[in-house]
């Protein structure tokens, strides 16, 4: 079974002869563990691949993204970074003033301007040659553009009045996102992916409601044009999200990376497994960066018994954040490779 088909098994629920793996990393392993990363993948290879650069680089970027100092983005969001290796926060957001808003044009350029067909051409290579699932990461993360566009100070207080620029600053982003989309779900990728943080450490950062009424239409938008492609629906959110689980299941997302260890786990299993696939996630906020290798393994067996019935709905992944030693990381993807019944 080659990594391709165990991908598509998984996501199926038709019993994949292992769970596939993906390791991913934050920048800073690329800068100051990068022999040790390069070990990680030559052992435990992920059975997914990117098409590489797709989308143009826009007009307003500036400096060195996960890099100490100030990196302004394609939308024209300077982000500081106070060392190298972390993206660094918004401290001087371009619509932090509504006055600024009339003026405004999103970054159509890297829409115009991407190479599309260079997805085709590395999907064409890869089902010649290694045979891996393709993800088509997209640019597409409407709730967190809008904080580094207004500031998440202004965007909470948008949110509490209800203000009609809000709406429209949503509507916005929205617009160029769905632009985007069209453009990826024209390629041959195998699946598209967006992204969105929710999730606080104990809840949602809005009341689910005012979620439900203001955004979970716009994921609605993004799962109905990509399964409609014939797709897969790959979303990322951290933080404490189970209010919302239901409805991004509904609105048709196939796989979720979620933060599982500020939720229930076990109760996420019992609603959901066999409906979406588990995207990964082991605990990233203590047992990788401050455990031992055996609450790490402690962590892993967790998460299988709960989220793996032997059907597939659940893919092997860890991120490597920042300092998190790398035999931490590298006992996540052997526990993988082990009967469940050894792990404690």
């Amino acid at each position: 079974m080659d990594s391709r088909e165990r991908v598509f098994r998984c996501l199926e629920f038709m019993h994949p002869d292992r769970a596939p793996r993906t390791p991913s990393a934050l920048p800073w392993v690329g800068i100051y563990a990068k022999t040790e990363w390069e070990a990680l993948l030559r052992d435990f290879p992920s059975d997914f691949i990117g098409p590489g650069p797709v989308l143009a680089v826009g007009d307003r970027v500036s400096g060195t993204q996960a890099r100490k100092g100030i990196y302004v983005d394609e939308w024209g969001c300077p982000f500081e970074a106070a060392e190298d290796g972390v993206i660094g926060e918004v401290t001087h957001p371009p619509l932090a003033d509504w006055a600024a808003f009339a003026h405004f044009r999103p970054p159509y350029e890297i829409i115009e301007r991407a190479d599309w067909d260079a997805v085709n051409r590395a999907q064409k290579a890869n089902l010649a040659g290694p045979r891996k699932f393709m993800v088509a990461g997209t640019s597409i993360r409407p709730f967190e553009r809008m904080q580094f566009l207004r500031g998440s100070e202004n965007l909470y207080l948008d949110l509490a009045c209800g203000t009609r620029d809000l709406v429209r600053l949503r509507d916005m982003v929205h617009e160029f996102y769905m632009r985007e989309l069209v453009g990826w779900v024209k390629t041959d990728c195998d699946s598209v992916a967006f992204m969105d943080d929710w999730g606080s450490q104990q809840s949602l950062l809005i009341n689910p409601g005012m979620w439900r009424e203001l955004f979970k239409p716009m994921y609605k938008d993004y799962c109905y044009l990509i399964r409609a492609a014939g797709k897969k629906v790959f979303m990322h959110s951290d933080g404490c999200i189970d209010a919302i689980y239901p409805d991004l299941v509904e609105v048709g997302v196939d796989a979720m990376n979620s933060q599982l260890f500020t939720m229930d786990i076990e109760d996420l299993g019992r609603r959901f497994r066999g409906r979406v696939t588990f995207n990964g996630e082991i605990d990233r906020q203590w047992a990788l960066p401050f455990g031992t290798v055996l609450d790490v393994r402690r962590a892993v067996g967790r998460v299988r018994r709960a989220l793996d019935d032997g059907r597939g709905g659940v893919i092997a992944q860890c991120e490597w954040g920042v300092r998190t030693p790398p035999e931490n990381v590298r006992a996540v993807y052997q526990a993988w490779t082990e009967p469940i019944e050894n792990l404690p």
